[in-house]
């Protein structure tokens, strides 16, 4: 059926979409700005209309000829009043898809204590739900409470309290129990819910297989990333305290973290099966979904669009710049007249006897120091002076990836306290073609940030000369060999 996806420029819409579209359905998406949609893999695939929730008279035809729809849109990041917003645009919505003749709606929101006494964001989430829901339109409501992936809020938060604070002063709201869902489960029941040949109006309640508090999370955050990390509970920190606490360490705002703080100084466990019932499904633990929002990809950790759909544990385009955990990047783009095959030959040569063009007398004291701490140094040379395959090591990088003619990525395998890679890729242009080379870090932890700013004065004369060699490398063999 045609389905239309509000928020779709968001964490959950934005992975959505190719699920969608995969299951033969024809999407369109209804954004504010809808040029945010134009880094997405999918985005020649689907109609992207501009209209706003808030704006009744751009819900018509957005909404005109679709079967179903996604309600995935909340105001939180918007700061004060966010409540008052999503109430007025549940109201609207409502209206236009009655008088659109719509199907269904689904839409997701937030699990909630039992109790009436609710936080500001939680209460919003279910009012959302209640009005939507007032309408003649059936409306599935899916109830999830921490989403684990990388670019989920409330999982970026657990990220970086962890990673950043070698020390932790918790207060009490950390130790309430929730149960935490992976985005791929989430993401897997939302699509699902379109195959319910008669849809009725229901709330849903999901959750992965694990009860854990915050600081359980935090716990096995820091086995899996290999921290070591000291807790400790006090009695203090208000919701406002805690928010700008979090605002100094995370790059959370205190408007977003103050609301997601709230929400979870009560238990919000999943108390109603219906969702096991109806939607049969066998959701991840909590450490398998950790792992999979930890080991992301470099094209993910460094924001770089991916061919396909972006894996939903993984940063997308559109996702917030803060998302995916701290990532450092050093880019450089050479212009040449050499031809396409002349540059990735010559960066297909790095390492072994060749060198690093140019200072190799830094990268062979960069090779003594890894041996020093156990590592394996630039003794491993390479198989072949200019042929690479994936996989194969090459001094203390490892081929991770090869495209012939156009890109290479290797992976470090020296000791370090993060994840590094280094790539080249070919750009061409009109006349000769552009050298793009990258190297990406994702540091592990304190320390991790502390190497990077260490070694970033020699970067600043390693990286540049690098890659101006290179490119005239390439270039002296296209005069000699046109």
């Amino acid at each position: 059926m045609r389905v239309l996806v509000t928020g779709a420029t968001g964490y959950i819409g934005g992975r959505l979409v190719p699920l969608l579209l995969e299951a033969g359905h024809e999407v369109c998406c209804l954004s504010r700005d809808p040029s945010r949609l134009d880094a997405q893999p999918w985005r020649e695939r689907v109609d992207a209309l501009r209209g706003d929730v808030l704006d009744p008279a751009s819900l018509g035809t957005a909404l005109e000829g679709c079967g179903a729809a996604y309600y995935l849109v909340h105001a939180m990041a918007e700061g004060a009043g966010f409540d008052e917003r999503d109430r007025l645009g549940a109201r609207h919505f409502r209206d236009a898809a009655d008088a659109a003749g719509l199907q269904r709606i689904v839409y997701l929101g937030g699990l909630a204590p039992e109790e009436s006494s609710l936080s500001k964001h939680l209460d919003s989430r279910q009012e959302v739900g209640r009005i939507l829901a007032e309408g003649p339109v059936p409306v599935t409501e899916f109830r999830a409470a921490v989403i684990i992936g990388s670019g989920s809020m409330s999982f970026e938060m657990l990220r970086y309290l962890t990673e950043v604070l070698p020390v932790m002063t918790t207060p009490r709201w950390v130790r309430q129990r929730c149960q935490p869902i992976a985005v791929g489960d989430v993401l897997d029941l939302l699509r699902r819910s379109l195959d319910d040949p008669e849809p009725m109006s229901r709330i849903l309640e999901i959750g992965g297989p694990d009860v854990l508090t915050y600081q359980e999370m935090m716990r096995v955050y820091a086995e899996e990333a290999g921290l070591r990390r000291l807790i400790i509970p006090v009695p203090l920190l208000t919701p406002g305290l805690s928010s700008l606490w979090v605002g100094l360490v995370t790059p959370l705002p205190p408007r977003v973290a103050r609301p997601l703080i709230e929400g979870l100084r009560a238990e919000v466990l999943v108390r109603d099966d219906t969702a096991r019932r109806l939607l049969p499904h066998d959701p991840l633990p909590f450490r398998d979904a950790l792992r999979l929002a930890l080991d992301a990809p470099p094209e993910a950790v460094a924001g770089q669009p991916t061919e396909g759909a972006a894996s939903p544990a993984h940063p997308a385009p559109g996702d917030p710049k803060w998302s995916g955990g701290r990532v450092f990047i050093d880019r450089r783009v050479v212009p040449t007249d050499a031809a396409p095959h002349h540059l990735f030959w010559a960066f297909s040569r790095i390492g072994g006897d060749v060198g690093y063009y140019g200072l190799n007398w830094a990268w062979k004291l960069r090779g003594l120091l890894d041996r020093l701490v156990g590592g394996v140094g630039l003794r491993r040379g390479r198989r072949h002076p200019e042929h690479l395959r994936e996989g194969e090591t090459l001094d203390f990088w490892r081929v991770d990836r090869i495209t012939p003619g156009r890109a290479l990525r290797l992976q470090a395998e020296m000791r370090l306290p993060g994840r590094a890679w280094l790539q080249w890729e070919v750009a061409p242009m009109e006349d000769g073609a552009d050298l793009v080379q990258t190297a990406i870090f994702r540091p592990r932890g304190l320390l991790g940030r502390l190497y990077w700013f260490v070694m970033a004065p020699f970067h600043y004369y390693i990286f540049p000369r690098m890659a101006w060699k290179m490119a005239a490398a390439a270039e002296e063999r296209g005069y000699s060999c046109p």
